[in-house]
């Protein structure tokens, strides 16, 4: 069976828990990019993660993105959005479609 995670700061993730999520706090880059890998190798689906985060894990999501498993998205944290899971999600429509959708 496949699971959900979700990853970021404590305060950003932890109400993910009662919605029956496996939630993973994360501080730094280093230790959200060992989770990640960590995570993918292990039958998560799709994986939660906060925008704040995803700032210094470019190329360890990219590694991802043509996958099938995980799906990695981008979710804002508690200090609001920095624009990175809709320019991603603009982009994949935009590879999807083969053209501009703004």
């Amino acid at each position: 069976m496949y699971k959900i995670a979700v990853m970021g700061d404590r305060d950003s993730v932890l109400g993910f828990k009662a919605l029956g999520l496996d939630v993973y706090f994360a501080q730094d880059a280093d230790t959200a990019r060992h989770t990640l890998h960590r995570l993918a190798n292990e039958n998560y689906a799709v994986i939660y993660l906060t925008e704040q985060l995803a700032v210094n894990l470019g190329a360890d999501i990219a590694r991802y993105k043509d996958a099938v498993m995980p799906a990695i998205i981008l979710i804002p944290g508690k200090t609001g959005s920095l624009g990175l899971g809709e320019a991603g999600l603009k982009s994949a429509v935009e590879r999807a479609v083969g053209a501009d959708i703004s």
